[in-house]
Order: structure tokens, then sequence, then C-alpha cells
């Protein structure tokens, strides 16, 4: 059987825990290490959260009462998570803030963390089973396959929007099937949602089952906007590319004619030169020549004046 959704959001856990003592226990001027840290926790978290923002929250919300505040409290923590993230990302480990800003991090997800494990785990483990919680769970691991490693704080952090979302995750690889992966996260989605309520313990109220309805018809009412929202995205990325394509070989072929124009500018200036050179050589020359023979005549006549005088 799969590790079931809370078990392998716990692991997570550990598992960011573990960067976080690390970077703690690195050097005031250990720069390499923090940042490679810091690079780990960025990704670690950014699919974390994104499998968590695409099911996990969703499909609880859904299926479990009682949890809607402590949900949309953890939305709203990603939130400010992915934002401290952003900035991380961009900012040198020598930079007078970057402790700080880690700090904060690490205050704010381990605060995150003790909620989750402490009040919002234990009512969707008291009210699914365990059939329940391996589903999920199952699809989680798959979807963190292809989880977003980056943060996106931008990007929105519930369904169906955060569904077609998955793409950035996998940008390089999916632009022709955008679609595709959109409207498949949406129907899995629906799928976990049914499969949850038909294996679930019995529940006590009828909201689960309530909110399960209304969620489903949201999710499918939004799923074309979403996918046409991604499709948009793509279509803007690809554009863009091949206008900086354009933009590239129209300067390279620029500096190409003007290199070659540089080059014959300059043969012809070194020609010119070398010219000139050569004809100032050949008149020195003449004109030494000539002051030679004027200086040699000079003597021969001093010589036979000197002579008859003699």
């Amino acid at each position: 059987m799969a590790m079931d959704a809370i078990t392998l959001l716990k692991n997570d856990h550990k598992t960011v825990e573990q960067l976080f003592k690390r970077f703690e226990k690195a050097g005031d001027r250990a720069y390499v290490e923090k940042r490679d840290v810091v690079d780990r926790i960025i990704e670690e978290l950014s699919v974390h959260a994104a499998i968590e923002e695409q099911f996990f929250y969703p499909a609880t919300r859904a299926t479990v009462p009682e949890v809607e505040d402590v949900a949309l409290e953890s939305l709203e923590e990603h939130h400010i998570v992915k934002w401290v993230l952003s900035e991380l990302e961009k900012m040198d480990p020598t930079d007078e803030r970057f402790d700080a800003k880690v700090t904060v991090l690490i205050e704010n997800v381990r605060h995150h963390v003790e909620e989750e494990e402490g009040d919002y785990f234990p009512k969707v483990r008291d009210e699914l089973g365990r059939k329940a919680l391996s589903d999920l769970g199952e699809t989680m691991e798959t979807a963190k396959k292809t989880a977003p490693t980056h943060p996106h704080p931008t990007m929105p952090d519930t369904p169906p929007g955060n569904l077609a979302g998955t793409v950035v995750g996998v940008v390089d690889r999916v632009s022709d099937t955008v679609s595709g992966v959109a409207q498949g996260g949406v129907t899995v989605l629906q799928e976990v949602i049914a499969r949850i309520l038909r294996t679930k313990k019995p529940v006590s109220s009828p909201s689960g089952s309530t909110v399960a309805r209304k969620t489903a018809r949201q999710t499918r009412a939004s799923a074309e906007a979403a996918v046409e929202g991604a499709q948009r995205t793509v279509r803007a990325a690809t554009s863009g590319a091949t206008s900086t394509a354009k933009a590239a070989k129209s300067g390279a072929k620029g500096t190409a004619t003007t290199a070659r124009r540089s080059v014959k500018a300059t043969k012809t200036t070194a020609k010119r030169a070398t010219t000139t050179a050569e004809n100032s050589a050949k008149a020195g020359v003449k004109k030494t020549a000539a002051t030679a023979k004027r200086a040699a005549k000079r003597t021969s006549t001093a010589a036979r004046t000197g002579k008859r005088s003699t």
C-alpha cells in the first residue's frame, strides 16, 4: 500500500527541518554551504507547497468538516513563505540581510508545521480511513514528479488555477500538451475527492458531501478558463522566445556585417600606410643619395684645389 498523505507530508517536514538545522550550524562566513542549503530548502518547500495546494488542501476541505479555517490559514502562510523564498533565490549569501531573511523563513515554516501536525493533520486522520489517505498519498507522490521546484508567489494556489499551473514544473517539455495537463489535473482532483467520499469513515455531518459537490461544480466550471490561461502563458512564452531568437539573429548579422566592414577598412588603411611608407622610404633613399653625391663632389673639388695649391 502506498504511503498515506499525512505520512508523506510529515516526511517532507522532517527533510526541511534537517536543512534548517544545517543552515543554523553553518559558520558566519560559510557562504557556499549556506547558498547550497538554501537552494535545497527552496526546492523542497516549493514542491511540498505545490502538492499540498493542488491536492491535500482542496481534497480535505471537500471531505473533512471543520478544516476550512485552518486550510485557508495554511494557504496564507504558504503565500508568505513563497515570497520570502523568491527573494532568497535572487539574494547573495554575503548580503547583510540574507541570514536574517532565512531565520524569518525558518520561524514561519516551523510555526506552520506545528499547526498542521498539531491541529490540521489529526482532524484529517480522524475523519478519513487508511484507504482514503493512502489513495490521496499516492496521488500526491505522483504529483511530486512534475511539481514546480521554484517558488511562484503570484500564481494561483487553489484549484483549478493551480492545477493548470502544474505546467510550470515541466514547461520545457509540455508546450504542446498544456491543455491535456491542466484538464488532467482537474480530473484527478475530482476523482480523488470522489474516491475519498466512497472510502472514508462514516461522517457525523453531511457538510463534507455538500462541500465536495460544490467544489466539483466550481472546479468543472473554472477548468476551461484555467486551461485557456495556461495556454496563453505558453503562447506568450513561445512568442517571446521567438522574438528573442530573431533579435539575436539580427544582432549577430549586424555584428558580422560591421566586423567585415571593419576588416575591410583596416586592410585599406594598412595598404595606404604601406604605400606611404614605401614612398617615404624611396624618397628618403633618393634624397640621401643626392646629398651623398653632392658631398662627394665637393670633397673631390676640394682635393683638386688643394693639390694645385701645393
